[in-house]
Parts: structure tokens; C-alpha cells; sequence
């Protein structure tokens, strides 16, 4: 039996500023569109969630791909994963500086590897030998992330956990969560970290169960935010299990959210879906950008609707 297709995308958790408001429903607004081109062409949902990840990545609004937040040492590293959730088979990679669209890279460790996951130049040589071309970092530097890194600097920014979730921290970290005809779910998250980390540091993003996750016997998962607490408490695969114990993807969102904040004081944003085409968009920071698509009509906000 046909299943109708469901697209869901987020660009980031945090006090999105009133001026910048429009280039993110313009960015998740692009992405929802090039992610919903592959499911009418028939694609999986894991081809629908890496298109849409790659078009984010793409736009430097957001903190994933060109125009990421810079480390400490100045230079752009990344991390991306995507699920398929009816194999559970996953590919991630972890602290790429050369890759433009790491979710790629990602997808090629889930097809073409034994292993879920590579970092650094191990994962930068694995991409390569499968036909992704690498770049200089300097290309995936923007001079607006320069001038913020200073400022962290001049500063001492970010020397206390708690201003990981400041109101004037970004959190621009994108994702992606799709259910396909075949009736098939998939995940995709895509980051460049924290704005001046220390360089080597991974986040929630891309590893398994904390930032991402996709299981067609729960749902499909992709979360922003501050990693840590995530990562703590594997929040992806917790928001998963809870669906399949039962519970709606809406009902989850904003409970997982809740218990985030109770347990480690966390702030994130989080979209869920599953098989029935139930969604969850949840996030206890001022704004969350996101876009939905199904039976042909599309929303979009920066706020939990």
C-alpha cells in the first residue's frame, strides 16, 4: 500500500534574532523543497533527508557546512550523521575539516563501510576514495565567523556550561527526518559544533542516539541545541523508544524537552517522526527554525507552532 511522504526539517534552537528570522524560513524553506524534489522523483527517505541536509550546508546561515562556527585554533570542523531506519544501518563522521557537505560523506560510510563511523583525516581519506572531493578550510570560512570568533575571544566567551545556552548563543545545527512511499524513515543531522570549542571536540550531532536516530520500528529523530546534555542522556534514541512504547511523536517532542531540562538544565530543539506520518516539533529556546511537508502542503516556523 502506497504511503504518502512526510518531510521534516530543522535549522537550529536558539534566540534567533528578529533580523534574522527570514534568511532561516528562507534557508529551512529550501532545503524542505530540494528534500521533497527527491521523494517526487521517487527517492528514499534517506535521500530526501540528505538533500534537504546539503541544502543547509549549503547556505551559510547556518552552522553547518560553509559558514560554520570557528574552534578555538580558528578553523571549521564538522561532524554529520544519517540513519536508515528500516536497516538501522548509519553513517557518521566526526571532526572533518575538508569536506563541504560532510552529510555526503556520511551517507557514503552508511553505503560503502562496514564501520558507522570516521573522523578526522581518516574520514577525509575514506570520503575521498569514494568520490568526494575535498576542499581547503578556508573555503568553508566566513568572515562574519571571524569577527564572531574574536569577539568570543576578547570576551573570554564560553568559559561556563551554562553560556553554551545563553540567549545570544547560536545553535544552527540542521537536520532532517523523512518518511518515503515505501514507508521507510530516515534521519540526518549536520553541525559544525560550538562557536570557539576546543578543536577535537564532538558533539551530540553526529553520533548514534544523541543527535540522530532512525528506526522504523519507533521513529526517526534529529535534534539541535547544546550537545552535551544530549549526548548524556542518548536523547535521540530516549524520544524514540518513547514512540514506540507507545506514545505520539507530538506528545514525545515536547516531554523529551521537559525531561531534558529537568534532568541537565538542557536547551534544545527536537523534531520527531514516525511510519504513520505523526511529526513532534518541540524546543525550550525562544525560537526554532523548521519546515514541514506532506500531501503537498507546506508550513514552516520559528516558533513551536
Amino acid at each position: 500500500m502506497a504511503v504518502s511522504p512526510v518531510l521534516l526539517v530543522h535549522g537550529g534552537a536558539w534566540a534567533i534574532p528578529d533580523e534574522a528570522v527570514e534568511e532561516h524560513l528562507r534557508g529551512v524553506r529550501k532545503a524542505l523543497a530540494a528534500g521533497w524534489r527527491a521523494l517526487q522523483k521517487g527517492g528514499s527517505a534517506l535521500d530526501a533527508v540528505e538533500e534537504a541536509v546539503v541544502a543547509m550546508e549549503d547556505d551559510e546561515t547556518f552552522d553547518a557546512g560553509r559558514g560554520s562556527f570557528l574552534n578555538r585554533d580558528g578553523r571549521v570542523q564538522l561532524d554529520a550523521l544519517i540513519m536508515d531506519g528500516k536497516t538501522l544501518r548509519a553513517g557518521g563522521v566526526g571532526c572533518v575539516e575538508r569536506i563541504k557537505n560532510p552529510v555526503r560523506a556520511a551517507r557514503r560510510v552508511l553505503e560503502a563501510s562496514p564501520h558507522v563511523y570516521f573522523v578526522g583525516e581518516g574520514a577525509e581519506t575514506f570520503a575521498e576514495e569514494h568520490g568526494i572531493e575535498l576542499c581547503d578550510n578556508g573555503a568553508l570560512v566566513v568572515e562574519r565567523e571571524v569577527k564572531r570568533l574574536q569577539k568570543a575571544r576578547e570576551q573570554e566567551y564560553l568559559q561556563s556550561p551554562g553560556e553554551f545556552c545563553g540567549p545570544a548563543m547560536s545553535h544552527d545545527t540542521v537536520g532532517a527526518v523523512a518518511l518515503d512511499a515505501s514507508g521507510n524513515i530516515a534521519a540526518a543531522t549536520s553541525t559544525g559544533g560550538t562557536l570557539n570549542k576546543a578543536p577535537g571536540r564532538v558533539g551530540d550531532s553526529s553520533l548514534i542516539g544523541c543527535g540522530c536516530y532512525a528506526d522504523n520500528e519507533s521513529a526517526a529523530a534529529s535534534t539541535t541545541g547544546w550537545g552535551e546534555p544530549m549526548m548524556k542522556l542518548v536523547f535521540a534514541k530516549h524520544a524514540t523508544d518513547r514512540v514506540a512504547s507507545g506514545f505520539s511523536p507530538e506528545q514525545v517532542a515536547p516531554e523529551s524537552i521537559a525531561y531534558l531540562d529537568k534532568r541537565l538544565g538542557g536547551r534544545s530543539g527536537l523534531i520527531l517522526l514516525d511510519r504513520q506520518g505523526r511529526v513532534g516539533i518541540a524546543h525550550n529556546t525562544p525560537r526554532m527554525a523548521w519546515a514541514l511537508m506532506r500531501d503537498g502542503d507546506d508550513a514552516s516556523g520559528v516558533k513551536f507552532p
